[in-house]
């Protein structure tokens, strides 16, 4: 069982001058349940090298179990610091990919022409794809062969409109998640602000926030045993 995990290369929080990137619970719980249950994990991000971790999924209030193992976790910080180049992976050589959020992806995943042309790779291979928090902004500009969006009709969760509000960022993001995944047909649904919510439609697994990436990750492997 091989899987893909992609990152942000992206550090810059819009123009505040703070900083951002992927967030560390929605890296650590996927890697932790996926490693655990025998995958063989492959790092990767658009630039390749240390992906930027969001201060902010440092601070007291956003750890879990899965945070305090990765603070310990020597070998896996070093992995991280050495991810592959996006433009370097294959779908091919994957059995399924996973796609963690932090406010990052909004600046390149959602536009970066590999991580497009991997994920319909993974479509038209038949395999299964997860996307937590902002990540599935990496779906916008994704098509099927005929031309539509990968997410038209499909259910699909993802950071909400209210939780955006809450962290005070409506104004800084490029773009508010919840309102471009209606806007590109899909079915977009959402649980409570801050809950466990995820969405599977066929092979695709979305996750609305960073406490519903263990959940993301449990569904991923779910397909992957079917």
């Amino acid at each position: 069982m091989k899987i893909l995990i992609v990152l942000t290369s992206h550090s810059e929080l819009g123009d505040t001058g703070k900083k951002t990137g992927f967030w560390v619970e929605e890296f650590a719980a996927p890697y932790y349940e996926l490693a655990d249950a025998g995958a063989e994990i492959t790092l990767a991000s658009p630039n390749g090298g240390q992906p930027p971790i969001d201060p902010s999924s440092e601070l007291p209030v956003a750890q879990t179990k899965f945070t305090h193992r990765f603070d310990k976790d020597e070998p896996l910080k070093q992995k991280l610091a050495q991810t592959l180049k996006l433009r370097d992976v294959k779908a091919s050589d994957f059995d399924a990919v996973f796609y963690p959020g932090g406010h990052g992806p909004m600046w390149d995943l959602v536009q970066d022409t590999n991580s497009i042309a991997l994920i319909e790779a993974f479509q038209q291979q038949g395999k299964p794809m997860a996307l937590v928090c902002h990540a599935p902004c990496a779906l916008l500009h994704v098509n099927l062969p005929n031309g539509d969006p990968l997410i038209k009709g499909k259910k699909v969760t993802g950071f909400s409109d209210t939780e955006e509000a809450v962290v005070k960022l409506t104004k800084v993001v490029p773009f508010l998640l919840e309102d471009e995944l209606k806007k590109a047909g899909s079915h977009y649904s959402k649980g409570p602000d801050w809950g466990v919510y995820v969405q599977t439609d066929g092979l695709l697994i979305t996750g609305q926030n960073p406490s519903s990436s263990a959940a993301a990750a449990t569904a991923l492997l779910e397909l992957l045993k079917n």
